[in-house]
């Protein structure tokens, strides 16, 4: 394999394996708020929140962990401002006390909060500003969770940074990746440069889908499931991740692997495949590389979608674990190009409504059409080209997709925002 391609695709994982405590959207306005504190150099007796509508959506619903079950964008800034660890960025509030509960909550009723949609036009933008006396500061993220382009403090640049939402990021080229690459570079990657990162996503993934199976967290989707369909490999599979996305949803306080920066996402890529290979009785090394097909089959396909979109993220990371099953039955380019391509076909269109209890359902629909659209493959049983969305090979649908979901349903994520912010924030 061409060693820049190679290089960049260990740099792909790298940059998108990342540990994570809570709902990465509520854990970036934390983040940017225990940095503004840090920058103020004192606890603020105001605070004003910039966001924009799908920083809104996704905050809105779900539980902030470590806050005794509050939810919101204020509740997250406030925890950031008084528990937070700005230097451990996406695990912002993990040490967060009991006792700090107590002072988050006082802290909301004290403080002056006022929170307010960002118009730069930007699909992923957070600002943060924070007042004690006459000395403020402002922290702004935009673009993707940990990207800090703007720190002032009493109207004194600190970091400012050119962003431009139609331009790359500093994240490696995405552009590298295809389905026929991601499957040659897993059949040729060295385990010690993945090991350390797959093994992470394999131990904290697995850890929280255990204690969603284990507890009673949101809509209990994954008990549910077991207890309504039984033991099968099939279905265990869907189980286990939405029982992740049960207790992540609803405040648990366990880290997990995110990819394309969603914890729901990292879970869904990656738990069916981990279940599958247990069922199967592979080795660690046949799971790491099926983990790598799938993370990067998820990663390709939500690259063209964007970060945020109306596109829920689950049906990218379920076409990936459909793709890391094939891959772990011995399926190459033709069987997991069409596993891709039928499991885009069954559920393309979900729409993300915000992180909430039914996301775990919705993990499931995901990963159910991309196991149907593995035994579609098994079978010789495929959707072809021209079946609606359905173009001439999986690169062209991909796009397709793409195109679907960040241009043709803008319009239909303005909607869903405008329904969302009708009740409290």
């Amino acid at each position: 394999m061409d060693k820049s391609i190679y290089e960049g695709y260990l740099q792909i994982l790298n940059e998108e394996l990342l540990p994570a405590m809570g709902c990465t959207e509520p854990i970036s306005v934390a983040y940017a708020a225990a940095l503004a504190r840090d920058t103020l150099g004192a606890l603020p007796e105001k605070v004003e929140i910039s966001v924009s509508g799908n920083i809104l959506k996704n905050v809105k619903s779900v539980v902030v962990p470590n806050t005794g079950g509050m939810k919101g964008v204020t509740s997250a800034a406030a925890a950031g401002i008084v528990g937070g660890d700005a230097s451990k960025k996406l695990e912002v509030i993990s040490s967060v006390t009991p006792s700090d509960k107590q002072k988050i909550c006082n802290y909301l009723s004290s403080a002056e909060f006022s929170v307010s949609q960002s118009r730069s036009g930007c699909i992923f933008d957070i600002g943060v500003k924070v007042h004690k006396g006459s000395d403020s500061a402002y922290v702004r993220i935009v673009g993707h969770h940990t990207n800090v382009v703007q720190i002032e403090k009493n109207a004194n640049s600190l970091l400012n940074v050119n962003y431009d939402d139609k331009e790359p990021t500093s994240l490696t080229d995405r552009s590298i990746l295809s389905v026929a690459k991601i499957i040659e570079f897993a059949d040729e990657v060295k385990i010690s440069d993945v090991e350390q990162v797959i093994r992470r996503q394999i131990q904290y993934n697995t850890a929280i889908s255990r204690e969603g199976l284990t507890n009673d967290y949101g809509a209990r989707i994954g008990k549910v499931l077991l207890l309504s369909f039984g033991d099968s490999i099939h279905n265990r599979a869907k189980a286990v991740a939405a029982a992740g996305s049960d207790a992540r949803m609803n405040g648990c306080s366990l880290p997990v692997v995110i990819v394309s920066g969603s914890g729901n996402q990292g879970m869904t890529a990656s738990l069916p495949v981990i279940e599958y290979a247990n069922y199967l009785e592979k080795s660690e090394e046949e799971l790491i590389r099926a983990l790598v097909v799938s993370d990067l089959i998820t990663i390709h396909l939500k690259t063209g979608i964007g970060r945020l979109s109306a596109y829920c993220g689950a049906v990218s990371a379920g076409c990936g674990a459909g793709s890391g099953v094939c891959y772990l039955y011995g399926g190459k380019l033709e069987e997991i190009s069409n596993t891709i391509v039928n499991a885009l076909a069954i559920d393309s269109g979900i729409i993300c409504d915000g992180a909430k209890s039914s996301c775990a359902a919705k993990i499931a629909s995901a990963v159910e059409a991309g196991l149907l659209g593995f035994e579609m493959s098994k079978h010789d049983c495929n959707f072809c080209a021209g079946d609606g969305i359905l173009d001439n090979c999986v690169e062209e649908t991909i796009e397709n997709i793409g195109d679907i979901a960040r241009n043709g349903m803008r319009g239909t994520d303005e909607e869903i925002i405008k329904l969302m912010i009708k009740t409290t924030r």
